[in-house]
C-alpha cells in the first residue's frame, strides 16, 4: 500500500476510524477483531479519541493492539473542554490507561473550543517532552485557525473531506500541501448514505471492477498529502478498503465526478460532523 510520512513516520494513506465503536458491548469482540483484520491487512494507522464512546472506542482500540502496539501508528484526540495545560495532561494520561500504552503517536485537538490555542500547545509540548505523545496536531481547523499556530510543531490536521464535502479544496487542503502538513480526511465515504448510491460514483466504479465505496476511498486519497480514515468491522469491508489504494482513477472518472460533485469556487464555511 502506498504511504507517506506523518510525524516523522512512513503510514499508509488508507487508515482505521473507529467513531460509533465502544458504545455497545455486544459489539466489543466483533470490533476488537476488525481492528486487528485491518493491521493485518495493512491499514496500521489507526485514529480513535476520547470523545469516542465516551472512551469506550479507546479501550476497544487498546484491545485489538495488545501485543501489537510496535505495529501501529496510533492517533487520538481531546476533547476542547479538557484542553487546558493541566487539562490536557490529565486527559492524556487518561486515554493511554484505556489504550493499555505508554505513549500515543499522535495526540489532536479535536476541535477549537475556549481555551487559548497557546495554552494547549504548551500542554502537548510537555506531553511531547514526557514521552507520552510523539507529535501533536489538531483536527476540524480551518485555515486561519492553522495561521495562529506554531506551524511546524503541527503535524496535521484532520478534517471532513469527500466528494459531498470538497471546501477545503478553495485553500485548506492547497495550503497544508504547500507546507507539507499531512490531511487526515475523516468520513470520506460520507457516512456511506445517499453517496454511495450516486449514478457518476457507479458509474466510475462499474468501469474498474470496484464498489463506489472504493472508488469514493480512491477519490480522496487521489491528491498527495491525504490519508483517509474509514470505519469498517466486516472483513469484505475491510478488504475492500485495502485494496482502494491501489485504485488509479483516469481523468475522465476525475471529469465525471467533478461534474456530478463540482469542487469549490469561493471560499466556504469549514464543513464538520
Amino acid at each position: 500500500m502506498r504511504r507517506i510520512e506523518l510525524a516523522g513516520r512512513q503510514v499508509p494513506v488508507i487508515g482505521q476510524g473507529t467513531w460509533r465503536m465502544g458504545e455497545d458491548e455486544r459489539l466489543r469482540s466483533r470490533e476488537v477483531a476488525a481492528l486487528r483484520e485491518g493491521l493485518d491487512l495493512g491499514l496500521s494507522l489507526i485514529d480513535t479519541a476520547e470523545m469516542y464512546g465516551e472512551g469506550g472506542a479507546e479501550q476497544v482500540v487498546g484491545e485489538a493492539i495488545a501485543g501489537r502496539r510496535d505495529e501501529v501508528f496510533l492517533v487520538s484526540k481531546v476533547y476542547p473542554h479538557n484542553a487546558s495545560l493541566g487539562g490536557v495532561q490529565a486527559a492524556c494520561e487518561r486515554s493511554l490507561k484505556r489504550l493499555g500504552c505508554e505513549h500515543i503517536d499522535l495526540y489532536l485537538l479535536h476541535w477549537r473550543g475556549r481555551y487559548p490555542l497557546a495554552e494547549t500547545v504548551e500542554g502537548f509540548e510537555r506531553l511531547r517532552e514526557q514521552g507520552k505523545i510523539g507529535a501533536w496536531g489538531v483536527s476540524n481547523f480551518d485555515l486561519d485557525d492553522l495561521l495562529e499556530l506554531d506551524r511546524p510543531a503541527c503535524r496535521s490536521n484532520q478534517v471532513l473531506y469527500n466528494l459531498q464535502a470538497r471546501g477545503i479544496e478553495y485553500d485548506l487542503l492547497p495550503w497544508q500541501q504547500c507546507v507539507g502538513m499531512p490531511l487526515m480526511a475523516y468520513c470520506p465515504l460520507s457516512q456511506a448514505g445517499d453517496l454511495l448510491h450516486a449514478p457518476a460514483l457507479r458509474e466510475v466504479a462499474e468501469r474498474h471492477g470496484v464498489t463506489p465505496a472504493q472508488v469514493a476511498l480512491a477519490w480522496t486519497i487521489r491528491q498527495d498529502g491525504v490519508i483517509a480514515i474509514p470505519k469498517a468491522v466486516s472483513s469484505l469491508h475491510l478488504r475492500d478498503n485495502a485494496a482502494a489504494a491501489s485504485i488509479t482513477l483516469q481523468k475522465d472518472d476525475l471529469a465525471l465526478l467533478d461534474a456530478a460533485f463540482p469542487p469549490p469556487r469561493r471560499k466556504q464555511t469549514l464543513q464538520m460532523v
